[in-house]
Order: C-alpha cells, then sequence, then structure tokens
C-alpha cells in the first residue's frame, strides 16, 4: 500500500522523503519490523518507540512517523511528523487494513464494570437471533465461529482494524467491543466508526494510571463525545455519571434504569439462584442470569439490540435463553450442596454488587464464605476498601493472592487488612497462597453454605514475578470440592 494512502485523515506536521512509497505492513514494535515497513514511534507507559527508531531503520523500515524527528536522518527514509502517534496509530491502521468498522455495525461499551458480559451477551443474543457476530472483549476475540485469545481489554489500533478485517471478509454484520479507559485515552479507538455506544457505570478502578477519578470520568466521556450523529449512545441513567457522559454528544441520546424514569425501564420481580423474572418496558421476561447487577446489564442488551432494528418481542425471548459468560457469577453446586460462585469482582464496586446479590437471595441459615485478593503493580488505594467491603458482607473472608504480579502477596494482604473493621477481625483470616485459601473455604464450608471465590473470574493463569503460572479458580475449586466428598 502506498504511504500516502496510509497516512490520510492524519494530522501531518513536516515531512522528510517521498510519501509515494510501497508499504508493506505498519508497525510500532520494532523488533517485528521487516523490510519495507513503516514504523509508528508510540510514547508508552514503560518505553518510548522514539528511542528505537534507529533499530526499526537496520531492521528494514523505510518510513518512520514520529513526534519529532530524530537528530540523525537517515537518506532514503521517509520521516513523517505528527502530534500525536498514538492517535497517527489509529489512522493509519484503520487506512492500512481498509478502514473496516464503516463495513460492518459496531458498538462500544465502556464503564467500569458490565463491559465483559454486555459485550458477550450481545454477541450471544446476536448469534442466536441468526447474525454473523464478531467480538471483541477481555476474555476473547471472536470472528462469528472463529475465536482468538484476547490479551488487552482494548487491544492495540493496529489489532483492533486487522481482527474487523477478518470479520467483514467472514460476513459479520454486528460487532461488539469492550472499550476501556487505556485504549480510550491511547486513542485506540479513535479512527473507529461506532453505530452506538454503552455507558453501563463508573467506580473506583485504574485510579494507578488515571491520576484522579476526575480524569478516569472525563476519559471515558470523550469516547462518547466522539461519536457521530448517526450513533446512539444508551446510558444507564441511575448512576451519578449516566448524564455526564450524555452531555457533549451528538449522537442520539437514550437511556436505561431500574430505579429511574428511562428510555428504557426494568423492574426485578423475583432474585433467585436459578434466575431472574424482570418486566422490561412493561413486558416480563425470566432469564438466567442473577442479581441487580446483571438486571442492569440485561437492559443495556435489550435496549442495544431494539435499536439495531431487532423487534422488541423477539430480543425478550433471546434474553430468556442467554447463558452466563464464563467467569462472570458462574457457580456449581457439589454433592453435599455447597455452592461455588466464581466472578471476576475485581473494584470495590464490583466485589459490594456480588456480595449483595448473594445476600439478597441466600436464607442466612448458611455461611457465606469469600476468597477475594487484589491485583500486585494495579491501584494499591482499593486493596483496604475491597477487604472491608469482603468481611463487611461475608461470615467468614480469606485475604490471599490474586495477581501479584512483580509486588510481594503479603504486602498487598497487608495493604488489604487495613481495610478490615475491628468488629471484623474474627471472621477474616490470610493465606497468601490461593489454592490453599480457596481449599481452606472448601474445608470450612458445610452443606448448603456459598463460597464466593473473587477476583479472577475467567483468568486461567496467576501472574507471579513476570511469570504466569496455570490456575484456573472453578477448575480448582471444583476439584477441591469433589475430593473432600462433602
Amino acid at each position: 500500500m502506498i504511504l500516502k494512502e496510509i497516512i490520510y485523515k492524519v494530522a501531518i506536521e513536516a515531512v522528510k522523503g517521498s510519501t509515494d512509497i510501497a508499504i508493506d505492513k505498519i508497525e510500532f514494535d520494532s523488533r517485528k519490523i521487516g523490510a519495507n515497513d513503516a514504523f509508528v514511534a508510540i510514547r508508552g507507559t514503560i518505553s518510548n518507540g522514539h528511542d528505537y527508531i534507529e533499530t526499526a531503520i537496520l531492521n528494514g523500515a523505510i518510513a518512520i512517523i514520529c513526534d519529532i524527528f530524530p537528530e540523525i536522518i537517515t537518506p532514503g527514509i521517509t520521516y513523517i511528523q505528527v502530534k500525536d502517534t498514538n492517535k497517527a496509530l489509529a489512522f493509519v491502521a484503520a487506512n492500512y487494513f481498509g478502514n473496516p468498522s464503516q463495513n460492518l455495525k459496531l458498538v462500544g461499551i465502556t464503564g467500569t464494570n458490565g463491559k465483559t458480559t454486555i459485550a458477550s451477551l450481545l454477541f450471544q443474543l446476536f448469534k442466536k437471533a441468526g447474525f454473523k457476530v464478531g467480538l471483541l472483549s477481555t476474555v476473547k476475540i471472536l470472528v462469528d465461529e472463529l475465536e482468538y485469545k484476547a490479551t488487552h481489554t482494548t487491544p492495540d489500533s493496529i489489532t483492533i482494524n486487522h481482527y474487523l478485517k477478518e470479520m467483514v471478509e467472514a460476513g459479520v454484520e454486528y460487532c461488539f467491543m469492550e472499550v476501556s479507559s487505556h485504549g480510550i485515552h491511547q486513542k485506540r479507538t479513535e479512527a473507529l466508526c461506532f453505530v452506538g455506544g454503552i455507558f453501563t457505570n463508573l467506580s473506583h478502578d485504574h485510579l494507578d494510571y488515571h491520576p484522579t477519578f476526575a480524569e478516569y470520568r472525563d476519559v471515558k466521556k470523550s469516547f462518547f463525545d466522539n461519536l457521530p450523529k448517526t450513533a446512539f449512545v444508551l446510558s444507564n441513567i441511575d448512576d451519578k455519571n449516566g448524564p455526564v457522559m450524555l452531555q457533549n454528544t451528538a449522537a442520539k441520546k437514550l437511556t436505561y434504569a431500574l430505579k429511574s424514569y428511562a428510555d428504557y425501564k426494568a423492574q426485578i420481580l423475583e432474585n433467585q439462584l436459578s434466575g431472574l423474572l424482570l418486566k422490561i418496558n412493561g413486558n416480563e421476561v425470566w432469564v438466567k442470569l442473577i442479581g441487580t447487577f446483571n438486571a442492569y446489564n440485561l437492559l443495556a442488551i435489550y435496549g442495544t439490540a431494539v435499536e439495531l432494528g431487532l423487534e422488541s418481542i423477539e430480543v425478550l425471548r433471546l434474553l430468556s435463553v442467554l447463558e452466563s459468560v464464563s467467569g462472570r457469577f458462574q457457580f456449581i453446586v457439589s454433592n453435599s450442596n455447597i455452592t461455588a460462585i466464581v466472578d471476576y469482582a475485581h473494584t470495590p464496586d464490583a466485589l459490594e454488587n456480588v456480595l449483595k446479590t448473594i445476600n439478597d437471595i441466600r436464607t442466612k441459615n448458611e455461611q457465606l464464605i469469600t476468597v477475594v485478593g487484589c491485583g500486585g503493580n494495579r491501584d494499591k488505594a482499593k486493596r483496604p476498601i475491597m477487604a472491608g467491603i469482603a468481611t463487611e458482607w461475608s461470615d467468614i473472608t480469606i485475604l490471599t493472592s490474586d495477581n501479584p504480579r512483580n509486588e510481594d502477596p503479603e504486602v498487598i494482604i497487608n495493604e488489604m487488612e487495613q481495610g478490615v473493621e475491628p468488629q471484623n477481625f474474627k471472621k477474616s483470616l490470610s493465606i497468601t497462597d490461593r489454592k490453599q485459601a480457596i481449599k481452606t473455604a472448601c474445608q470450612l464450608a458445610q452443606p448448603n453454605d456459598i463460597i464466593l471465590i473473587a477476583g479472577k473470574g475467567h483468568e486461567t493463569y496467576q501472574e507471579i514475578q513476570g511469570v504466569r503460572h496455570d490456575f484456573d479458580d472453578m477448575k480448582t475449586v471444583t476439584e477441591l470440592l469433589n475430593q473432600l466428598n462433602k
């Protein structure tokens, strides 16, 4: 592809060399550069791509996109100076892959909690409705029937457009995409054409990356600010930040709620471990998912499907057959009637929602045993908050490791312990080894008790000192309960 076509719509400040050259591919990792490639120098949180321009040229790059020209200009190389290389990469990637987002209906889901569930269930629903569908999520990437492993909530611009192109070539009509604050801030979604955006909620998360909660909120808001007037925004108006997301968007403004007046309104008529009975816009539907948080998720899914043109009655029918997402309130019941629930809840708000849901359903004649940890090298402020919530809402709480990454897990647990209220000390314990913590929960559990294992959900690994070790919460608790023959 010719370079001048690849840089279409990029805000260029200066050019040295010719743009009438053929480019094989584009990369932002100098190690992946080959002959006749273009290298985009990104300023990342860990490294600066501008430090690797010479390496990229040695590896075969013939075009460099950067925000400042290097001191040494290599003859025969084209240098393009732009204001923001992250934004430039978004447009360059979209152009290189033929702007695939324009050839399907792309819906973005953002917020602190619920993104994966909403995106995954929308994929399920539209598949059941007979469409070819795509999914870009934390759990996995799906190109209709083909599945790929996901590494980030919002992949880099090249990866996004690569898979969107695959979707278009496979005849996909709808794609549902999780949109993280990191992805928005780093402009990964900048050049994509969205037909709709969903706002779920906003609570304490990613304050290791965003310096303040206000910036975290405003980054989320910018996603909706940039939607075109041809798109729609569906915002959770029960969340105090729901109206904020609608303030400056040119898109069609729509709301959903359980407590407030909204375009899409639901009531919870029954909430059981077997499912929910909901009344959505005046019509009753029984669904297999449980909890107030899932009532919000399902309402967002309903509103989105209707806005995308599906008949409301058909959408209700499809909602009734949706299955829960891996690692999102996924549960098993042992032979001795011990219920083990695995959930991805890794923020204070998500953990409290799950615990409240369990407490709403339980009879109080059984124990609720919660196993929870916090990730290393991430937002430290939420650690004591999560421990405080877990010990407040549980009969027994076991504080343990999550993904300690490069931190000492015992230090993380000590920081969590600071949030435990004095009256809750006696019903909490700390066990650093996660498998041992889960085993202890299983040993403490009696028939009819409930074990909640929170934090990792769908993840099948533990990251310790930069190394990923196989670890699956659901697999582990299932094996332990079977071994104990309870």
